[in-house]
């Protein structure tokens, strides 16, 4: 009977349609094709299946039972492919993301708590990496970057609003210490350096005022490798520390910090996801990549 799962399929069709023409119409075949496949049917099995008129078709005695023998299968099959729609559609997998300890924890993590409630076969996996990551290499679904940063070859989509750093310290550091009115000033303060990898430089303090850049590189006691550890070391007053606006805000407004050379800190091009151009993005990272997008 295998050959004949189509003849079978066709004869549901046509017994449940009470019609030829909405059969055929339903399979998308003629009907003149239709009669045929079902004379053809009833010819092997050597019963008569259908009643017909040139109103209405019908199912014998012979063609009840067959039908009620066989559609509690064929629903059983439109049942399982249903349900493995449902698995092809529904996102499943994991999506993993390098990124910065700022936009993991101001951006990232907000949105993947929101979404995953929603998917229970969805995985995000989030790699807090200050450096720069080959995504390629390291088997990455994306990384994130300032906009400035973020490679020709790849894809980029912003995920936050423009931002801007700040220099930050707490009200006790100035109780002895003048606020710095200029980018050179700070040659007179204790200044929190940062170096995101071993192999990298301590990083330098860039500035923009009127279109005029300046970049400074400035000392102190305390060298880390994390936002993190720069921001605690601002808030126990060892020093100054030079950190993304939103990450110290919450702070500022507290008072907990004091923010100073603000006209020195111009906006520019915030977080972007990026991922390679040449890769297909899987119907996970869709979601995940349509969760974070920017939108203004």
């Amino acid at each position: 009977m295998r050959e004949n799962v189509g003849d079978l399929v066709a004869f549901l069709a046509v017994a449940r349609a009470g019609s030829f023409t909405r059969a055929a119409k339903q399979l998308g075949v003629s009907q003149p094709a239709l009669s045929h496949t079902m004379r053809e049917l009833e010819s092997r099995l050597g019963v008569r299946l259908l009643n017909r008129t040139t109103r209405s078709v019908s199912t014998t005695e012979a063609g009840e039972r067959l039908l009620r023998a066989i559609s509690p299968h064929f629903d059983g099959i439109e049942t399982g492919l249903s349900a493995l729609t449902d698995v092809r559609d529904k996102p499943a997998g994991t999506v993993r993301i390098t990124v910065g300890d700022t936009p993991a924890e101001g951006i990232i993590l907000p949105a993947v708590a929101k979404l995953l409630p929603d998917y229970p076969d969805l995985r995000v996996e989030i790699s807090v990496n200050a450096g720069f990551v080959d995504i390629v290499a390291e088997r990455f679904d994306a990384g994130v970057r300032l906009g400035e940063t973020v490679a020709q070859d790849m894809v980029a989509a912003r995920i936050g609003p423009d931002t801007r750093m700040a220099i930050v310290g707490s009200p006790g550091y100035f109780q002895s210490r003048k606020p710095p009115i200029t980018p050179h000033d700070l040659a007179e303060h204790n200044c929190i350096n940062l170096r995101y990898t071993a192999d990298s430089g301590w990083a330098v303090w860039e500035f923009e005022k009127a279109g005029r850049a300046l970049n400074v590189r400035v000392e102190g006691q305390l060298l880390v490798n994390s936002n993190t550890l720069a921001r605690l070391g601002a808030l126990e007053g060892v020093g100054l520390a030079y950190l993304p606006e939103e990450y110290v805000e919450p702070f500022v407004s507290s008072g907990d910090l004091v923010s100073v050379l603000q006209d020195w800190c111009d906006p520019f091009p915030g977080y972007f996801l990026y991922y390679p151009s040449r890769r297909q993005p899987s119907a996970a990272f869709s979601l995940v990549l349509d969760a974070l997008r920017h939108r203004s």
